[in-house]
C-alpha cells in the first residue's frame, strides 16, 4: 500500500508542508485496510482515485474531490453515519495539516453528499465525486454480482429482508432519476453498463 501513501503525500504537498501528513496518511490507508471491509477496502479506494482522474477535467476543483474520495469511506461500519462520521475525519484532518478553511469545508460537503449521489446541477465537483463513486455499477457482469455480495457481507448484521427492502430502495433511486452518472464521460462510457447492472440485480430481487 505504499503507492496509495506517496499518492497521499505528493496530494497533500501541493496544500501544506505540515509534517504530521504521512502519519495521517498512513492512519487513512489503515483505516480501508480494515478486515471487516469486503467491498469499500482499499481496492474501492484505488478505483475511485483513478475515476477520479479520468474525470478531473470535468471539476471545477479536482483537489478537492480527490480529498473527498480519500475521505469519503474513511469511517465505514455499515451504519447510518458513516458519511458524517467520515466528513467529520476529513475536517478534523485537514484542519489539522493547515489546509485552506474553503478547501476543507468543500471536502465536507462533498463527502456529504454522498449519501444521496444528488449533485444539483452544474455543482461540478460534486458531479464528479458522484459518478466516480458510481463507476463500479457499470463493471462487468460477473465482477458486478461479485462486489454486490460483498456488500452483503458487510451488512451481515443487518436481517435479509430489511437488507433486501433498502437495497432495492437504492436501485430504484438510482434507476429512477436523470440517469446514475451526470459527467458528459460517464454517461458515454459507464450509463448503459450500469443500467443493465441494476436492472438485472432489482429483478432478482423483486422477481
Amino acid at each position: 500500500m505504499q503507492d496509495l501513501v506517496e499518492a497521499w503525500a505528493t496530494l497533500l504537498s501541493r496544500h501544506t508542508d505540515n509534517p504530521a501528513v504521512a502519519a495521517v496518511g498512513r492512519d487513512l490507508v489503515a483505516s480501508w485496510a480494515e478486515p471487516h471491509r469486503r467491498y469499500h477496502s482499499v481496492d474501492h479506494l484505488r478505483g475511485i482515485l483513478g475515476h477520479v482522474e479520468e474525470l478531473a477535467e470535468f471539476a471545477d476543483d479536482a483537489d478537492a474531490v480527490r480529498l473527498a474520495a480519500w475521505y469519503h469511506d474513511a469511517v465505514y461500519a455499515g451504519l447510518p453515519d458513516d458519511e458524517e462520521r467520515s466528513a467529520r475525519r476529513a475536517e478534523e484532518d485537514l484542519s489539522r495539516l493547515g489546509l485552506q478553511p474553503q478547501l476543507v469545508d468543500e471536502v465536507a460537503r462533498l463527502i456529504r453528499l454522498t449519501v444521496t449521489h444528488d449533485p444539483a446541477p452544474g455543482d461540478r465537483n460534486g458531479e464528479v465525486l458522484s459518478d466516480a463513486d458510481l463507476a463500479a455499477l457499470a463493471v462487468p457482469r460477473d465482477d458486478y454480482v461479485r462486489n454486490t455480495a460483498a456488500i452483503r457481507a458487510e451488512y451481515h448484521h443487518v436481517p435479509d429482508d430489511a437488507f433486501r427492502r433498502g437495497r432495492v430502495q437504492v436501485l430504484v433511486a438510482l434507476l429512477g432519476g436523470p440517469g446514475v452518472f451526470r459527467t458528459e464521460y460517464a454517461r458515454r462510457e459507464w450509463e448503459g453498463p450500469a443500467q443493465g447492472n441494476l436492472r438485472a440485480e432489482l429483478a432478482t430481487l423483486t422477481g
